[in-house]
């Protein structure tokens, strides 16, 4: 936002508004200790998040402006604490952006629901896992644990580099509760500059979290972020103090780049009993990509460095140099404010001073002082009102002009706005509360303003540990990806972030089962996905509405309209009662008929019943139903459905008929 002046509005969750800042903060602070890190600092990160408005799940928040009209709300992704698929409504049409999402029910998180996304004018997803399908989930957790105690009984150590806030959290509710229920003792380290501050708004998270998470707290009150066998570390030294042996740590951050993974990678690739255990792909270029390569590299270059404070003939340097700068900034400022001062005494120099005398006037004035009044009476020839442009001439007075109104005093409420700088003071605040920013580590890392140069040195590391990737980013995979998207059955689908083998995979799959309009554009490249649809908003006529009988379905109410398209005297389109008698039309059977809650309609009401081949529903003896959706409607979606009664024509037929009908309304 400082960078290219970005002022639009920005739409998150809590959890994604919270988390994200404190993982900036971790990135800010783990560049800054390893080189000259400008390209942001910790105030142009608060100033971006001030700017984001938080949102709940199934919120619909109506935008203003340029956006009048359009609503948008976000839904679970299942993919990140308080991730989100957007939901994006304009005149009746949705747009959905469902990019990073995952349909499994995990530890800590609700998967998506696809139903609440069925049928959308637009669908834009990835492509990122087209190619990959995964083990069920429990599956998963055993391999993953299995592999972290295999490598802990041969005292070796286990690292995991992670995210801040992000997929981490799943991970450690999958060790606490391998830790617990097999009583294990080996410690856990969570290695972050922020971690202490992230567990504790994670606590507060647990409405975003996942059903079971939610009831358990509900009936014991127990905390799932309670980590008992976790140990919170802000700072490597404390890791370096902790008593040698067997540990697993997890440690930021996953690119292996900079932060507490890449110094503690080095110092353990060298022992072949040691396990570096990758749960996410890592990013091209990156030394954990290098490292998740087939085969493994058997030895990298890697960069050291470390921030050092300036000593000797460096420090005195750079003492001067700061002197002359604040010489220069105080010369500078001197300056303006004698510019400032000319400026309001003015150039006139016919101008009077109200506080010189003129003894050259020798007209006397009126006798106002009485008949024993000196030769000083000259003093008030120039009154004591002094000109515009003048100082005061004793003290500065400043009247105030406070407005007021038939409730009191007006307020200013830029008064009351926090300011920058004292927004640079807040995140100063330390301690274990919720309002602290930063852990008092990672705090006086900021506070700290000895002058320090960053000290570098390259090293060629034999990687002689173990390394394994795991698949634990939280993604659906590519069976499910498919199922989904034929489920929700979208009008045009949007293909992106992908390799070009896995986008192109899942471009025709989607041809042939999903839809016709598929795209996957190129980076910068412009589609058109404009609907075909054409939207009108019009009014309903009081004397149109007035004979209009509705019919309750749901949360909603139904009626037939016939009716004729006028205008209002504003312009507006509006529909009006015909002037003619309506034409007859054919009756329509409204409603969403559930094939398994009519099988127990029909049950209670003394039918046999029961489910035969291809989901028919064999009722009776001789009658089957069979519920077919329209040719032209893929996914099974809302739309035209056919229920097709099959058998003679029979009292059972009838009757049959007579208990469907009554599942639906009739228009």
């Amino acid at each position: 936002m400082k960078q290219f002046g970005l002022s639009a509005p920005v739409y998150s969750t809590e959890p994604v508004y919270r988390l994200g800042l404190l993982t900036m903060y971790d990135q800010f602070l783990a560049r800054k200790q390893v080189s000259e890190f400008d390209l942001f600092t910790l105030d142009d990160i608060d100033s971006a998040f001030q700017n984001v408005t938080r949102l709940t799940y199934a919120q619909n928040h109506h935008l203003s402006g340029k956006g009048e009209g359009i609503v948008i709300s976000p839904h679970v992704a299942g993919h990140l604490l308080g991730g989100t698929v957007w939901k994006i409504t304009k005149d009746g049409e949705d747009v959905i952006y469902a990019v990073d999402f995952n349909h499994r029910k995990e530890k800590h998180l609700n998967g998506i629901n696809p139903a609440s996304f069925v049928r959308p004018a637009v669908l834009i997803t990835d492509a990122y896992n087209a190619l990959n399908n995964q083990p069920y989930r429990r599956q998963m957790d055993k391999e993953f644990t299995d592999t972290i105690k295999k490598t802990l009984r041969v005292d070796g150590k286990v690292l995991l580099p992670v995210d801040t806030g992000g997929r981490v959290l799943e991970l450690m509710q999958i060790l606490e509760s391998c830790w617990v229920e097999e009583n294990l003792i080996y410690p856990i380290y969570f290695l972050t500059y922020v971690a202490t501050s992230t567990i504790d708004y994670v606590k507060s998270f647990l409405e975003w979290m996942s059903d079971s998470i939610a009831k358990s707290f509900e009936t014991t009150r127990d905390n799932a972020f309670l980590l008992k066998h976790f140990t919170l570390l802000v700072n490597k030294a404390d890791l370096d103090n902790a008593p040698d042996g067997p540990k697993v740590v997890l440690a930021s951050m996953a690119s292996l780049e900079a932060g507490f993974s890449h110094d503690i990678f080095v110092e353990w690739a060298t022992d072949p009993r040691n396990l570096v255990l990758f749960t996410e792909r890592g990013q091209f270029g990156t030394l954990a990509r290098m490292l998740q390569a087939d085969p493994p590299p058997k030895a990298v270059k890697v960069t050291m460095s470390k921030r050092v404070p300036l000593v000797g003939e460096e420090l005195i340097a750079y003492e001067e140099e700061q002197n002359r700068i604040k010489r220069e900034e105080a010369l500078k400022a001197t300056l303006i404010k004698e510019e400032e001062s000319q400026a309001s005494h003015g150039t006139d120099d016919n101008m009077s001073d109200p506080m010189v005398i003129d003894a050259s006037n020798t007209n006397p004035l009126p006798d106002v002082a009485g008949p024993h009044t000196g030769g000083y009476r000259d003093v008030l020839i120039d009154g004591f009102v002094p000109p515009p442009t003048s100082v005061a001439p004793m003290f500065p007075f400043f009247e105030s002009t406070s407005e007021w109104d038939d409730f009191g005093e007006v307020i200013n409420p830029d008064d009351y706005v926090i300011k920058d700088e004292d927004m640079g003071q807040a995140v100063m605040h330390v301690g274990g509360d919720m309002d602290g920013k930063l852990d008092e580590a990672s705090a006086s890392l900021i506070l700290d303003t000895k002058p320090s140069k960053v000290r570098s040195n390259e090293l060629t590391v034999p990687v002689k540990c173990s390394l394994l990737y795991m698949d634990f980013e939280g993604r659906s995979d590519a069976r499910s990806i498919k199922s989904i998207l034929s489920h929700m059955a979208p009008l045009k689908l949007v293909l992106v972030h992908g390799t070009a083998e896995a986008t192109e995979h899942l471009k025709q799959h989607c041809v042939k089962q999903v839809c016709a309009h598929v795209y996957a554009p190129q980076i910068e490249e412009t589609i058109d996905v404009t609907s075909d649809l054409c939207a009108y908003k019009v009014q309903l006529s009081e004397k149109l509405m007035s004979n209009v009988l509705f019919k309750k379905l749901g949360d909603y109410e139904i009626a037939w309209v016939d009716s004729e398209v006028g205008k209002t005297e504003n312009g507006t389109l509006s529909l009006l009662p015909l002037s003619t008698t309506a034409p007859p039309h054919n009756s329509v059977l409204v409603g969403d008929l559930k094939m398994a809650n009519f099988k127990q309609f029909l049950a209670d009401n003394g039918v046999q019943v029961e489910f035969a081949g291809g989901g028919a529903l064999r009722c009776g003896e001789y009658v089957t139903l069979r519920k077919v959706g329209d040719a032209s409607h893929k996914g099974g979606g809302p739309g035209t459905q056919q229920i097709v009664i099959e058998g003679p024509l029979c009292e059972d037929y009838y009757k049959i008929r007579d208990y469907l009908y009554s599942q639906f309304y009739l228009l």
